[in-house]
């Protein structure tokens, strides 16, 4: 006998796995929150958020974006009505943060914290059924940002100076799962593509203690920027922190796979946080451009590519299709490149930032309009064929 759940499932595709739903949230508000910020920070729009502007854009890319992707990955087996419930939570965050002018920051921060909470209890309560511990590490980045959106709240609702904070400890959270997240799968996928296409050439080095130092290094790195960003200790962090990441990338043969840009678009993501890190780390010690304006480097490089290149890959596996890139696919990849080029740019352009912004702003969308054009049917469409891979690399083969 079919459950209620299991009818709703079999009727709407997009509520047979967690994947489906939260990619295309994610797509969507990607789609909506830049251009809402670029209006207001370049044209002198008023949101109707009572954040602080430039809080809000960073909360809403970091808590609002970058947990959406999370939820597509670790949320694979949630289906039907609890999934339902998921996706309403992360909606009413986004709608609150929004217009939290209208609905006062303290209601607005309580319904923002809903998501993060239930998705930390539903992992725990997964982690603890299979007892397969050694997803331990990712709960504790849930938990990380949890405190880190709570921390944004405090800052909002007045009760603490701890916005920026908040949301510092977010963008190294997800820093740190690329990290710890890229050095499974970026090296495994590559591998599995050289064995097929390219067997004649040695696949990317085994793991081992370089990988360890460069992780622990990283995550150092990110830890110290959390918690001192302006001090000079931190500079020398970020520095260590992005040549361990470039030093890590260099043993994946990344080279090998410029014939395949599903591949090697992993291989840029990572690069973009050894290059983030790195251009970080210099502009504390010569502080060529704005801080904020460095950054971009690891949010739209690192962040943005590598959720794009998961993405589209995730959702060419569960349907069946062939793992590799069309023109559309690389047209994504060239965008989101052209995206972190230029916004970085932008910060040092004088009389030409407005544009180069503007471009950026419009590379980003292109980026998330196409992925929607070309992959938005994909998600909507029945299941073909079951979809785990990339959810085992971040949570480990026995989930």
């Amino acid at each position: 006998m079919q459950t209620p759940g299991h009818r709703v499932n079999k009727r709407i595709a997009l509520l047979t796995a967690g994947f489906r739903v939260f990619y295309l949230a994610a797509a969507l508000w990607a789609v909506l929150a830049v251009p809402l910020w670029l209006a207001a920070y370049a044209a002198g729009y008023v949101l109707p958020t009572g954040s602080p502007p430039l809080i809000w854009h960073a909360h809403a890319m970091i808590y609002g974006y970058g947990s959406a992707v999370l939820a597509a990955v670790l949320l694979l087996s949630l289906q039907g009505r609890p999934l339902m419930v998921m996706i309403a939570l992360w909606l009413t965050g986004r709608a609150a943060m929004l217009f939290s002018a209208a609905i006062g920051v303290r209601f607005a921060a309580a319904a923002e914290l809903a998501f993060p909470v239930v998705f930390l209890v539903v992992m725990a309560e997964e982690i603890v059924a299979t007892r397969n511990w050694r997803n331990l590490p990712v709960l504790g980045a849930l938990l990380a940002l949890l405190c880190g959106d709570a921390l944004v709240q405090l800052g909002v609702t007045g009760f603490a100076d701890t916005a920026l904070l908040g949301n510092r400890i977010g963008v190294a959270t997800l820093l740190f799962m690329i990290a710890f997240v890229g050095g499974r799968i970026v090296p495994d996928f590559t591998r599995q593509w050289i064995a097929k296409h390219r067997p004649e050439i040695k696949g990317p080095v085994p793991p081992g203690l370089l990988d360890t130092v460069a992780l622990m290094v990283t995550l150092l790195a990110l830890a110290g920027w959390v918690a001192a960003p302006d001090r000079t200790l931190t500079a020398w962090m970020l520095l260590a922190g992005g040549a361990a990441a470039l030093a890590r990338l260099a043993r994946w043969q990344g080279w090998a796979t410029l014939h395949e840009p599903l591949v090697a678009v992993l291989h840029i993501g990572y690069g973009w946080l050894g290059a983030g890190l790195l251009l970080l780390g210099a502009n504390g010690f010569f502080a060529f451009m704005p801080s904020p304006d460095a950054l971009h480097a690891l949010t739209i490089g690192a962040i943005g590519t590598m959720t794009l290149a998961v993405m589209t890959r995730a959702t060419l596996e569960h349907t069946g299709a062939r793992l590799s890139a069309d023109t559309a696919t690389v047209a994504v990849y060239g965008f989101i490149t052209a995206a972190a080029i230029l916004r970085i740019a932008a910060a040092v352009a004088g009389d030409n930032t407005t544009a180069l912004l503007w471009l950026a702003g419009g590379c980003w969308e292109g980026a998330f309009v196409l992925f929607l054009a070309f992959y938005g049917a994909r998600l909507i469409r029945p299941r073909t064929l079951p979809f785990a891979s990339v959810r085992r690399q971040v949570v480990g083969r026995g989930a």
